[in-house]
This record gives C-alpha cells, sequence and structure tokens, in this order.
C-alpha cells in the first residue's frame, strides 16, 4: 500500500483501536475479536511486551490488517517497526526525527500533540495526521470543535476519552478518525474468555462512523 492508500484506508475505517496487551498472545487474541467486528485497523503500541513480534505475526498472518506502530517515542523504534511491518507510526508526543523517519520509508506518521502551538508545530513538521491526546483531558469533543475552528487544515484523531457515548460527538466536531483504547480494546473481556463482546462493540463503533457518514451526506 502506498502513503496515501493507507491514509485512505484510516479515514475509511474512522478508527484505530489502541492495542495494549500483557502478552503476545493476548494481543493476537485482541486483534482477532476485533478484526472480526470489522475493524481492520489496529495500532499495536510499544508497551506491549513483544510488540515487535506481534506486529511480524500479523503482518505474516493477516495481510487483510493495517497495522500499525504506537507509542513510538523515537526514530530508531519507529525504523524497527517499519522493518516488521507497520504501516503507519503513531506517538504521545511530538518526536521531529520520527517524522522524518517515516517520510524516509513514505510511513504515514501521527505524533501526538495537545495545545495549539503543539499541534500547529507537529504539523509544520511534517506530521500526516495529529494526534490529540489526550482529549478527554481538555474537554474531549468540545475541545477538538475549539481547534478545528481557526485550524481546519490539521487533520486530527483524537484518543483519550473517545467511548461509544462520545464517538458520535468527536465525528461531529471534525475527527479524521478515532483513537479507541479500552472501551474497545477490553482486556477483562478477553480474560473472560468472551472475545465476542470486543467482536460486537468494533460492529457498534462502525455503525456509529457510518451512520455519521450517512447523515452527513444527506
Amino acid at each position: 500500500m502506498t502513503k496515501t492508500d493507507v491514509l485512505a484506508a484510516l479515514q475509511e475505517i474512522g478508527l484505530v483501536p489502541v492495542l495494549r496487551a500483557e502478552s503476545v498472545e493476548k494481543a493476537l487474541a485482541l486483534a482477532t475479536a476485533i478484526a472480526a467486528g470489522g475493524v481492520t485497523v489496529l495500532e499495536v503500541t510499544m508497551t506491549v511486551p513483544g510488540a515487535m513480534q506481534v506486529m511480524r505475526k500479523l503482518a505474516e498472518d493477516r495481510p487483510d490488517i493495517l497495522i500499525g506502530a504506537g507509542t513510538v517515542l523515537d526514530a530508531e523504534t519507529a525504523r524497527m517497526c517499519i522493518l516488521e511491518g507497520a504501516k503507519f507510526v503513531v506517538s504521545p508526543a511530538l518526536n521531529v526525527k520520527t517524522i522524518e523517519m517515516c517520510h524516509r520509508y513514505s510511513v504515514p506518521v501521527l505524533p501526538g500533540a495537545l495545545t495549539p502551538t503543539e499541534i500547529v508545530t507537529a504539523w509544520q513538521a511534517g506530521a500526516d495526521v495529529v494526534k490529540v491526546f489526550p482529549a478527554s483531558a481538555m474537554g474531549g469533543a468540545k475541545y477538538l470543535t475549539a481547534l478545528k475552528g481557526p485550524l481546519p487544515q490539521i487533520e486530527l484523531i483524537p484518543t483519550g476519552g473517545v467511548s461509544l457515548a462520545t464517538a458520535a460527538e468527536f465525528l461531529q466536531a471534525g475527527a479524521y478518525a478515532l483513537g479507541v483504547g479500552s472501551d474497545l480494546v477490553d482486556a477483562k473481556a478477553m480474560a473472560a474468555g468472551k472475545p465476542e463482546v470486543v467482536t460486537e462493540t468494533a460492529r457498534k463503533y462502525l455503525a456509529i462512523v457510518k451512520e455519521f457518514r450517512a447523515g452527513k451526506a444527506s
């Protein structure tokens, strides 16, 4: 996939589940449950033990899933993730060298920022999309609306505070896509042997995205 293809897929699905798990096996099981619900985008965070192995395994066995690397804090880690199959790179903060590395490999990069100054700085540094994190700490969807007023040209993915209850509000506020954490990536449901809970939640998120776009088109 080209860089343009990857960005188009992120926007089309409208969701970027942030996968955190305690082991490779649990991460792979979560990925399977999420994908079964139709969400074929996944951000594997570097906080997962064996994160590189997870990305490598998914790249080999699940070509239908668009795999990204998350919590990437430096250029060296970004390069390793890309070589293991990551198609996009996400960070909770701005690191210019990481952006430069992703550009070298023509891989979309989504650095994190929070204030208007940080967001504009990330955009000017070459971010393809800026991850607004933690969005909930600044007022959630209302904050995103406030940002998009003076900064309509900057694509934003809010993360932190996105749930089934708030997803539509964030989309209405102008989100490029939604970064979704534990509300979808439910480790407790998996531990209880209920992957179908995760799968059903994934379907519900997709339905919200679909409904929003249908209303926008009409």
